[in-house]
């Protein structure tokens, strides 16, 4: 049992934060893979359980063929007769050092058409997905269990589209995970299913073209360019340097300067070397952010989480909260049988007298200059914005909210899949009807800003010009890839480090990253450090000192500061955390 798990079960508000379960890019549930569209259509291919053979556009789905059909990274597929869901054979596949363990099957499509993906998993972290030259990455995953799961997803697509590549890869650090029974069906393209290349190529590819702007904020540059036949990678070079590698045809490039001007370049690469550089382009990032500060939160901010429930840390008045926090998150707003909305139910075993004096005492602290917010979500908390009516109910129950006690304003920490699109669309209205007073924090888990195409990353970066802070949840996790392309291990200052650097350098300016890490061991169940070794992270960041092994690439001297999971858990401690966090924060500007 996972410390405080019983707890969990006291009371219908009582979540533990952290637990890995938000769904990765699309969100969803476990199992086989399957790639539908339109019914009917033969093709060759090999039946797999539920699915006619006719209608399966991969070849060796089940497996029964050894790996026909399918390549995995470093050697690390193989196929086992136990436990396999359905016929003699499965995948059984393991991440081992830097390698994911992904193996990959690419077949003839159409574009401009509409596929489903599912498939079935089981053992560890279980990533399953699709993706093709001009096709968004769409993908799922589960966190792993000893039985075999279902995971399902759908995919367009794009208008020049014609190979899709489908995939499933495990996790860096964790256990080995199986697939059985995968099935793609849909409109089958003209060539089947497609061979990998064989021969190397024997020259470097021709420069990209077409090479332009299409984003800017304070401290990134976006760029994208058209694709050159042969090539494995591209890198963008700034002022000569080359700063960020791709497989795709566009890129990021975070770390940047507001207000300043630079000079880009890419080249394309592949085995026998890198081609000419691309015609220069120029980009202008923009002014420093002036939005989504509030009225009371510092350039470099402490965040803290405070419980509206009793789960044997510390019963903790909001007015005995120390003054080394400068945001506190009222842990946590309620869904309400209307999908989107939120309530906001004040826990009686925190012995308020009224809902007036709780009140008050969120008055009292933002007379202190300290930021009040609600926190919507948990470990427990699902609230489903997936819809424009779901999105309009979320806006205005939060803003109900917000009149109603006072609070500043709200945090995203949503642990359940999240979808971009529309909880994009709620805190743009929220921001419309608040402004830039408003305090808009996100507590995203370790998986869910491991790149740019998750859904918690797209809502990040779909309302930087407003956001406050990313908190993101280093702990409750396994082993992660840094932005240097290793793996770190939970719990250490290369973990804080490395993992911060890729929201740094991928499109979020640095006054929107924080640390997030629980007040003591505790408080998760895992991921814990000392408070000594936040202060090393913080140093190492922004200041270039006290680093580990890794060093980041620059220095992020606006970087926002620190997040814990909890001021109860930190009351229980002795306020062990904050007495030397929240001081050393303060001292980076």
């Amino acid at each position: 049992m996972t410390p405080h798990q019983s707890d969990r079960t006291a009371h219908r508000r009582r979540p533990r934060r952290g637990r890995l379960l938000a769904a990765l890019a699309t969100g969803g549930a476990a199992g086989a893979l399957i790639l539908t569209g339109l019914p009917g259509i033969a093709t060759a291919g090999e039946t797999a359980a539920g699915t006619s053979g006719s209608d399966n556009l991969l070849v060796n789905p089940g497996f029964e063929s050894g790996l026909t059909g399918w390549s995995c990274s470093a050697g690390s597929g193989a196929v086992v007769s136990n436990p396999v869901r359905s016929g003699s054979g499965a995948l059984a596949a393991t991440p081992a050092g830097s390698d994911n363990a992904r193996c990959e099957q690419t077949v003839s499509v159409r574009p401009g058409s509409e596929y489903r993906l599912s498939g079935w998993v089981r053992g560890g972290y279980a990533f399953l997905g699709a993706v093709g030259p001009g096709t968004e990455q769409v993908s799922t995953w589960t966190p792993g269990s000893g039985a075999w799961q279902e995971l399902n997803l759908t995919v367009t697509t794009g208008p020049g589209t014609e190979e899709l590549t489908v995939f499933t890869h495990g996790w860096y650090g964790t256990d080995a995970y199986g697939v059985d029974d995968l099935v793609l069906t849909g409109d089958p393209g003209e060539g089947g299913p497609v061979d990998p290349p064989v021969d190397p190529p024997t020259e470097p590819p021709a420069a990209p073209g077409g090479v332009s702007v299409t984003a800017t904020t304070s401290t990134s540059v976006t760029l994208e360019w058209q694709a050159v036949e042969g090539t494995e990678r591209y890198h963008v070079a700034v002022e000569g340097e080359r700063r960020q590698s791709v497989t795709g045809t566009s890129a990021t490039v975070g770390g940047l300067s507001p207000d300043t001007t630079y000079r880009m370049r890419v080249t394309a690469e592949n085995a026998s070397g890198e081609s000419e550089p691309s015609v220069e382009v120029s980009a202008t990032t923009r002014p420093a952010p002036g939005g989504g500060n509030g009225p009371g939160v510092p350039r470099h901010a402490v965040t803290g989480y405070w419980h509206n429930f009793d789960n044997n840390s510390v019963i903790q008045k909001l007015r005995d909260v120390p003054r080394d926090f400068d945001i506190i998150a009222v842990s946590f707003a309620d869904a309400t049988p209307n999908t989107g909305e939120i309530e906001f139910n004040l826990d009686p075993s925190l012995g308020y007298s009224s809902e007036q004096e709780f009140k008050d005492d969120i008055a009292a602290k933002r007379a202190e200059g300290v930021s009040v917010i609600i926190s919507v979500g948990g470990e427990v908390g699902n609230v489903i914005v997936n819809d424009a009516a779901s999105a309009r109910r979320f806006a205005d129950s939060t803003l109900a909210l917000m009149a109603e006690y006072g609070f500043d304003g709200v945090d995203i920490d949503l642990e359940h899949g999240i979808n971009a699109t529309y909880l994009t669309q709620a805190m743009r209205d929220i921001h419309a009807s608040v402004g830039d007073d408003l305090v808009y924090t996100m507590a995203p888990q370790t998986i869910d800003m491991q790149h740019t195409g998750t859904e918690y990353f797209k809502l990040a970066l779909n309302t930087r010009d407003f956001l406050t802070v990313v908190n993101m949840q280093y702990y409750n996790s396994g082993g992660m890839m840094g932005c240097d392309n290793r793996v770190y291990s939970v719990g250490s200052v290369d973990f804080l480090t490395a993992l911060a650097c890729i929201q740094l350098e991928s499109g979020l300016d640095a006054s929107q990253v924080g640390l997030g890490v629980p007040a003591s061991p505790r408080a998760a169940g895992n991921g814990y450090v000392s408070p000594e070794t936040v202060n090393r992270a913080l140093d190492c960041l922004t200041r270039g000192t006290n680093c580990g092994s890794f060093t980041p690439p620059r220095l992020y001297p606006e970087l926002r500061g620190a997040m814990t999971w909890s001021t109860n858990w930190d009351a229980h401690s002795g306020y062990a955390w904050s007495s030397v966090v929240g001081p050393h924060v303060r001292g980076l500007s």
